[in-house]
């Protein structure tokens, strides 16, 4: 028995809804063509997990007298606060403005266009979660 689930129209896809869903949510592989693209439809905290799981935050907190400073490795990512909670907290905050910042104008640009598993990360998590993934 296959556990992929596999429809070559949208309107297969579409008349079948209920089921494209809880196969998703099974765990199971769903693929939906149109045309010559193929999109998936996957539970979303399976994927949430899988993209905190290998997408390092790589989070580098440093004290000064007057502050405390996060910083993202390998991404433009830099908050400040009074205490690590609350340069973390910030930074939180930065990863929301730059996913609604991507989703409108920066997917394209040819320096933000990787940040694709970034972008679903924060869109999947809740403030809670996503400082649970810097903090790992």
């Amino acid at each position: 028995m296959s556990l992929a689930v596999d429809y070559t129209s949208f309107s297969a896809a579409r008349d079948n809804l209920k089921k494209v869903l809880d196969a998703a949510g099974d765990g199971k592989s769903v693929t939906i063509a149109r045309g010559s693209q193929v999109s998936v439809v996957a539970d979303g905290e399976r994927l949430r997990q899988y993209l905190s799981s290998t997408i390092a935050a790589s989070a580098q907190v440093w004290v000064e007298p007057t502050a405390v400073g996060v910083a993202l490795a390998d991404l433009p990512f830099v908050a400040e606060g009074a205490s690590v909670e609350d340069a973390m907290t910030d930074l939180v905050l930065q990863l929301r403005e730059y996913t609604e910042d991507w989703e409108t104008r920066l997917l394209h640009a040819p320096n933000h266009a990787n940040n694709w598993g970034l972008v679903q990360l924060v869109k999947l998590s809740t403030d809670t979660q996503l400082l649970s993934w810097l903090e790992a």
